[in-house]
């Protein structure tokens, strides 16, 4: 089945109905943090990028990524973008540039970054909850069922 390019205008209107905010990856990682009786700040403004889940007492920034507007595996990825080429490849090189500086700030503060990829949180979860984890202090009593 072959795909069909959408217009302009049904493009536009795929792209508003996209949310930077509770999307269904933080939600997952969220509730997992939650449960384990993690607690945070969500979309944390007072620090660069607003990370998504903000463990201040940790000072560790998390950030869950989408593959498409991060960029994984943008090598290789760029190339299958088919339509509007130079707008998106300029759009996704600059979120990850931004990304960068927004780390390299953060660590000026003295926060950890940590990101986290769209298909690891879905594929994965335990395992990003464990790297997160594996960054806080022992005295923090936390078993991960197995």
């Amino acid at each position: 089945m072959k795909k069909t390019l959408k217009t302009t205008k049904e493009r536009s209107e795929i792209m508003k109905k996209i949310h930077g905010k509770d999307t269904k990856i933080e939600l997952k990682l969220r509730k997992a943090l939650w449960h384990l009786g993690l607690r945070y700040r969500k979309n944390y403004k007072f620090l660069p990028g607003s990370p998504d889940i903000a463990l201040t007492k940790y000072h560790i920034a998390i950030f869950c990524d989408s593959d498409f507007w991060h960029g994984y595996n943008w090598k290789t990825q760029k190339f299958t973008i088919k339509s509007n080429r130079e707008f998106w490849i300029q759009k996704i090189e600059s979120n990850i540039q931004r990304d960068r500086d927004c780390d390299d700030q953060l660590i000026e503060m003295g926060w950890l970054p940590l990101h986290f990829w769209e298909h690891q949180i879905n594929k994965d979860l335990d395992g990003c909850i464990k790297e997160i984890l594996s960054y806080i202090p022992r005295e923090f009593p936390i078993t991960i069922k197995q």
